[in-house]
């Protein structure tokens, strides 16, 4: 059974039952920089209390060797401040089981291990080509099985490589668990930001009855990164920014901004409505592509302080490269509330600031009443949602600059969650670990969103491939990104906000 989110939401308590963690790929630096951190900060805070987690990897570790490793985890500068105590009482709840990823002796002892915890949550933090062959396992060796608790999964991205491998890669996943103990990860959506889009537009009447295309000209949604593709070039090569960034971040985000009020907030009501913004996203194909999509590279330049190679250069990439490290998109929905209204989508490697966020352009007003200096000066109001460097949410308006005239001037107010509430921000991966051992999947991904999603990318790829339009364009690296995006603003008026 499902946990109502609105208890959530109204503070009350979430505590998971019983349950064993099994962490598949416990040897990576997924598991490293946030699980272990993330399940660290919920056991502090009294939320794992009765939780065991089993690591699993092919690694030759024992038991002992891997709390002492998780042990070192915790003394990290970015890991949660704790006392020796509360630290050593975490690493002692760890246990590991050596195994590859296809022996049914390591699934055994998994099932060995844990008798005592009904629950079981899986987390596969494995290499995506290994997904089949642990889900399989799991299956066979009755780990999944439903008859004396809950037996749930959590994926990583890539979901697949386009529309057809994500198909098959969730029919594996339907062969062992039911879909609504699937729990498909996208971190940003664990974001405190992220998170309040809903609120902040359905629980505050000024809002609601302007997001509409009668008062919003555009929406843009950015994801910068000053980071190059680094050790990931191998993986890089094969997904490129439209897969790895777009396909599951992007238009998440762009379904939470144009989705419809749902009925309540139970989670299937909620991803309905996503899926409905999903489904009305008119296709870009080839006849479309070159007129509505931008792809780009970076090439040499200055970044992050120093001179940095271009991708082409890059460890494992090569050195005639027809991957994206940029790509961004004018996307247009046939629904009634957004008809006629651009939302413009941009991410990009290497670029000159590292910056996730949404910002919504309202329309000008619709008569200019003073004077053509306070025109020039004055710029349509802004309502931007920052998810990176620092959440928060600021609103841009026009005021009178003090004086005899009426010059204006563009001011903003500005909402930042550390000095608003005066405490830390959960890491996304904590509220999301939470929510799935409680059971509410509201922030995961459901089976039609990622079809709906990987449908409306894949038509891009095929009318790349197929036409080879737009031709792949270069920006330097630390700059704003290439030349080329601006003919997606299709408006003198409109202007990319600077990164």
């Amino acid at each position: 059974m499902q946990e109502n989110p609105l208890a959530a939401g109204l503070g009350l308590p979430r505590e998971p039952p019983p349950l064993s963690l099994v962490i598949f790929g416990a040897s990576g630096d997924l598991t490293r920089r946030k699980l272990v951190p993330a399940l660290f900060s919920l056991h502090l805070k009294g939320s794992a209390a009765r939780m065991r987690i089993t690591g699993f990897a092919r690694r030759d570790w024992t038991t002992e060797s891997f709390r002492a490793r998780v042990r070192a985890m915790l003394d990290a500068e970015d890991a949660p401040p704790a006392s020796a105590v509360d630290k050593d009482a975490f690493a002692a709840r760890v246990d590991f089981v050596r195994s590859s990823f296809d022996s049914p002796e390591g699934y055994a002892a998994l099932k060995e291990a844990g008798p005592d915890h009904p629950n079981r949550l899986f987390y596969l933090a494995t290499p995506p080509d290994a997904y089949q062959t642990v889900v399989e396992r799991i299956h066979q060796s009755g780990l999944a099985d439903q008859s004396r608790g809950y037996a749930r999964i959590i994926v990583e991205k890539p979901l697949g490589r386009d529309l057809a491998s994500a198909r098959a890669l969730n029919e594996v996943f339907a062969g062992a668990f039911p879909e609504e103990q699937i729990y498909r990860i996208d971190h940003y959506l664990g974001k405190e930001t992220v998170q309040n889009i809903m609120l902040l537009r359905f629980g505050n009447e000024i809002f609601e009855p302007v997001w509409n295309n009668r008062y919003v000209d555009h929406v843009q949604i950015t994801m910068a990164e000053t980071i190059g593709v680094e050790s990931r070039g191998r993986y890089y090569e094969g997904a490129g920014a439209l897969r790895d960034m777009i396909q599951n971040h992007m238009l998440q985000l762009l379904s939470l901004v144009a989705m419809e009020p749902p009925v309540d907030l139970a989670p299937d009501s909620v991803r309905d409505e996503k899926v409905k913004v999903l489904k009305s996203i008119k296709p870009i194909g080839a006849d479309a592509v070159e007129a509505e999509t931008v792809r780009a590279q970076y090439a040499a330049g200055i970044a992050e302080g120093g001179e940095v190679p271009g991708y082409r250069r890059e460890q494992e990439v090569a050195p005639d490269s027809g991957t994206e490290t940029y790509a961004a998109l004018r996307v247009s929905l046939d629904s009634w509330r957004w008809a006629g209204v651009p939302f413009l989508l941009r991410t990009g490697k290497r670029l000159s600031r590292r910056a996730t966020e949404i910002s919504v352009h309202f329309r000008r007003p619709p008569l200019n009443l003073f004077g053509d200096r306070a025109r020039l000066s004055a710029q349509p109001n802004v309502l931007v949602l920052r998810m990176q460097p620092q959440e928060g949410i600021t609103l841009s308006f026009n005021a009178k600059i003090p004086g005899h005239a009426s010059d204006m001037r563009t001011v903003a107010m500005d909402f930042a969650y550390g000095s608003a509430f005066a405490e830390e921000l959960p890491e996304a991966y904590e509220r999301l670990l939470l929510d799935a051992m409680v059971g509410d999947s509201t922030l995961f991904m459901r089976k039609d969103e990622v079809d709906s999603a990987w449908r409306f990318v894949t038509g891009i790829l095929g009318g790349w491939a197929e036409t080879a339009r737009p031709c792949l364009s270069f920006y330097r690296a630390g700059s704003s990104g290439p030349d080329e995006a601006s003919r997606l603003l299709a408006s003198a008026e409109r202007r990319w906000r600077r990164l």
